[in-house]
């Protein structure tokens, strides 16, 4: 095993977890935006009020992208396996 192999599955490594955080953390990003401007807008500022609805979202966008997310680890750990295997 070369320097370059190591770094391409490091690469990856790090591609394959950008791609599973990245839909999770842009939902809770953009709820987060919304609720900051709706409470700027109404000068409301409730701790519950932030913290419940990111929850939701997050459990919801958790529950859409999991087949998505299970395919691309599922993937993923497959190409290791393989690489595992040719190396040894």
């Amino acid at each position: 095993m070369d320097e370059a192999s190591i770094l391409e599955i490091g690469r990856s490594g790090i591609w394959v977890a950008l791609q599973l955080a990245g839909p999770i953390m842009l939902a809770g990003l953009l709820i987060g935006l919304l609720i900051a401007l709706f409470q700027a807008l109404t000068t409301i500022q409730e701790m519950t009020l932030t913290f419940v609805p990111k929850i939701l979202v997050i459990f919801a966008a958790l529950i859409f992208f999991l087949p998505f997310m299970m395919t691309t680890l599922k993937e993923y750990a497959q190409q290791l396996y393989s690489l595992i295997v040719t190396l040894g």
